[in-house]
């Protein structure tokens, strides 16, 4: 099957995802208590894992590095 256009995700609709701070209900079971991970969340009752919305944070850096004169102790 070809498309026509390229695959947008922020035109295809509501993401399942787990969102902090909020009440998130499983859409696999319907129950509420998650084991909560880096990057994923996972249903404690049937396993179902949603990917963790931390609004929008996407690509960052985890290299930082600092301009100027370095102190180096003797």
């Amino acid at each position: 099957m070809v498309y026509d256009t390229p695959f947008t995700a922020a035109q295809s609709g509501y993401r399942v995802a787990f969102r902090p701070g909020e009440q998130n209900i499983c859409p696999g079971c319907g129950q509420s208590h998650w084991m909560i991970g880096r990057m994923t969340a996972e249903c404690a009752f049937c396993a179902t894992a949603l990917p963790i919305n931390n609004g929008g944070s996407i690509g960052g850096s985890s290299l930082h590095t600092r301009q100027g004169a370095r102190t180096i102790a003797a």
